[in-house]
This record gives structure tokens, sequence and C-alpha cells, in this order.
């Protein structure tokens, strides 16, 4: 099956409700870029060399985890989180790590046939605390907000967007991962833009 020809004919809701305009960020290069405006995206499948200098991210060389698995929506912390599709709450946590997700909500998802995780990191811890009363929702149900640097792992407000064929077998999922791991990752965690749309 191919998921890109099948999800294509699903209209699914925005995550984040994003202006006509918004900067698309590059980490690829030695510098991390400050956006310019309050919305941004920043890529999948994108390696970003010193940007996670923490130990939660291995040590430098083969194992070192700095290529980027989901989408990143940059937006004011308090922005709304919106559920993409029918499903219900996963697991909701708090990572609370320097570095880590902060706030982070998994929802699961059945799609013609296809059951989905999509993690939701970098949330607000009040996010959590709502999340854990909701069950099952239907597309474009709120799922909670993004969260302020203290509560979200020392981010820039944003949300990180995550996809995963696996079922989680915590309330995380590796944000990012070695390149060493990379090409087999990516038949398990899915461009997120199968259910965001051609954001960049």
């Amino acid at each position: 099956m191919n998921l890109n020809e099948v999800f294509s004919q699903i209209k699914f809701h925005p995550v984040v409700q994003l202006p006509t305009e918004y900067e698309v960020l590059d980490f690829t290069g030695n510098s991390i870029p400050r956006p310019s405006g309050k919305f941004s995206i920043g890529k999948y499948n994108e390696r970003r060399p010193g940007m996670y200098p923490s130990d939660l991210f291995g040590k430098d060389g083969e194992e070192h985890r700095d290529i980027h698995m989901g989408v990143d929506m940059g937006a004011p912390a308090a922005t709304p989180v919106f559920s993409f599709f029918a499903g219900s709450v996963f697991c909701a946590a708090v990572n609370s790590s320097s570095g880590d997700y902060g706030g982070t909500i998994i929802t699961e998802h059945m799609i013609a046939g296809v059951r989905l995780w999509a993690l939701h990191g970098h949330l607000s811890h009040e996010s959590v605390r709502y999340a854990l009363n909701l069950k099952q929702f239907e597309a474009g149900h709120l799922l909670g907000w993004i969260g302020k640097p203290d509560e979200n792992g020392g981010w820039p407000p944003h949300l990180h967007f995550q996809l995963s064929l696996a079922e989680p077998t915590k309330c995380d999922m590796p944000g990012v991962v070695s390149a060493k791991d990379q090409m087999s990752v990516m038949n398990i965690f899915l461009d997120p833009r199968i259910v965001l749309g051609n954001i960049y």
C-alpha cells in the first residue's frame, strides 16, 4: 500500500493554524538561525549539526543523534494545537530533562486501515493535564498549547510533530536519530507532511 497515495485522498485538519506567510528554516549549517517572524517550519529528515549538544542526544560521532525525525512548527507560546484526525490519547506526560520534549502528548489513530501514532512535543504542562482527561476525539479537536521554554525542555516555543508506525513503549519517541539509524527509522517515522500537507 502506498500511504502517500492513500493519505492524499483524505482531508486532514491543520495541527497548528499557520498564517499564509511563515519562514522555512534551514538548520543544516554550523550556526543555528533565529526565526525572524512568529511562525516558522523546521524540516523532517534534516541533519542539524551543533543543535543537540546535551548528553541526552549521545556523544559526538556516529552515535550522536542530530537528524530530525519530525516537523517543527514555530509559533508563540500558548498557540493552540489541534488533532489532525479522529483518534484517542495514547499517553500524556512531562519529559522534563533539559533539551527534552517537556509537555508531551501521543495520540493514536486508525486511518484507512493503518494504525498510526502522533507525538506532539514541547507543549505546556497544562496541555498534559488537559489531555489526560480526553478519550476519543474528532479531527480538529483541541489537544493542548505550545509551551514556554521553562516547560518545553528549554526550547524557543514550537511544536515538534512526529508520526510513527510503531507503537511507542513509553510517552516518548526519538525526535532525532543518528546517521547509523537514519535509513531504517524512516520506514517507522514517516514524513509528517503525509498529514500536514505541502507546508514546505
